[in-house]
């Protein structure tokens, strides 16, 4: 594991309940896994965002029809035989 280092918050009373009960409920050892958890999950969430722009912005390639997906499918068939 990666050294840490520590970074302190101030949360109000009702987020500080909340994120009480999420480490109870959700199997959380502690409040600093439930936000190292929700931090990667942004992190996740802003890396797909990019990647969606990215093929938003990038010009067409071949459509996607049937004929793409029997080779895709054909693709991952040959894939788990090698």
């Amino acid at each position: 594991m990666p050294p840490m280092t520590t970074m302190n918050i101030s949360l109000p009373d009702a987020l500080k309940c909340f994120v009480d009960e999420q480490v109870a409920g959700r199997g959380y050892g502690t409040s600093s896994e439930y936000v190292r958890d929700l931090i990667r999950k942004d992190q996740d969430r802003q890396h797909m965002r990019n990647l969606l722009l990215e093929g938003a912005a990038s010009s067409p390639t071949a459509p996607a029809d049937s004929a793409y997906f029997a080779s895709l499918r054909e693709r991952a068939r040959s894939s788990k035989t090698e």
